[in-house]
């Protein structure tokens, strides 16, 4: 169980005309996690406010201004249960013959895996990173164990640099760099998999991070997090794996949007009208229970 606080502020030189916005700060219940509680708030009040879902299930708070704010703040507060069971099985058919299963799954459903296959806002197919995904798996290897393979390869080459990249960073030139943080790694991997025929999306949520030992936990040191979903056939469906860390998702991760790739859950995107710049700082709390 844990209590969750996300905050988001903006700052403009030039008070801003007009501004709207999309949030998905939200998280969602899915089997394994529920929201208990969950507030989304504005300060100051919106003009114009309203909630609904999108095409995968995620929560869009839609808020709008309609007269100048100099300074904006937005909040999420609430409490989530996660009840994650591992499991070492691994039921998953090889992958040259993964394309079979595929054909059976007649549906276009939110969940299907048909909308996790070909190319999306953010990810396009690319030889290098499809070069490198056939040096990690073989046709013949499991599902489940190609999707570990690319995880820890990833996880290998890759250092976490958190100047490297910026949020419009291509996959290729993260990969190219061989730096990134956890968006970059979360496209590049769903790069590879969608290349050797695995559907693959993207899960933005918040992880939980333990302080060294002796030391106390820093408030607002948690931050939101990325990482991916990955369909291994029929029997098993979906897995999410973190490769960022290199870890199959646990109890540790909450997740609040699933997408293709980032463009389906970024925390908040919108429009504004305004001249000069502006300053944005986010923070977040995760506390266990």
């Amino acid at each position: 169980m844990y209590d969750i606080t996300l905050s988001i502020s903006y700052h403009y030189d030039s008070p801003a005309a007009v501004s709207h916005n999309m949030l998905r700060i939200l998280p969602r219940t899915l089997p394994g996690q529920q929201l208990i509680t969950g507030l989304i708030t504005a300060d100051p009040r919106p003009s114009f406010r309203r909630d609904s879902l999108d095409f995968f299930g995620n929560v869009i708070t839609e808020i709008g201004y309609d007269m100048p704010v100099k300074d904006v703040f937005f909040r999420f507060a609430g409490r989530v249960r996660r009840n994650v069971e591992a499991s070492n099985l691994d039921l998953s058919p090889q992958v040259g013959k993964l394309a079979s299963d595929l054909s059976a799954a007649a549906t276009l459903d939110s969940i299907s895996p048909h909308h996790f296959t070909g190319p999306s806002d953010r990810i396009h197919l690319h030889p290098e990173i499809a070069a490198f995904a056939r040096q990690q798996a073989s046709s013949s290897m499991s599902v489940v164990s190609a999707v570990q393979a690319i995880s820890q390869a990833i996880h290998r080459e890759l250092i976490f640099d958190p100047e490297a990249t910026e949020v419009a960073t291509l996959p290729i030139e993260a990969f190219r760099a061989r730096r990134g943080v956890c968006q970059d790694f979360t496209h590049i991997m769903i790069t590879a998999l969608r290349s050797l025929g695995i559907p693959a999306g993207y899960v933005s949520g918040f992880l939980r991070t333990i302080p060294p030992t002796g030391q106390e936990r820093l408030e607002g040191a948690d931050a939101m997090h990325a990482w991916v979903q990955a369909w291994c056939g029929m029997e098993m469906g979906w897995m999410q794996i973190d490769p960022t860390n290199n870890i199959v998702v646990g109890g540790d991760h909450i997740v609040v949007a699933l997408g293709r790739d980032y463009s389906d859950v970024a925390p908040i995107k919108g429009a504004i009208r305004t001249v000069g710049k502006h300053e944005t700082e986010h923070e977040v709390n995760v506390i266990p229970l």
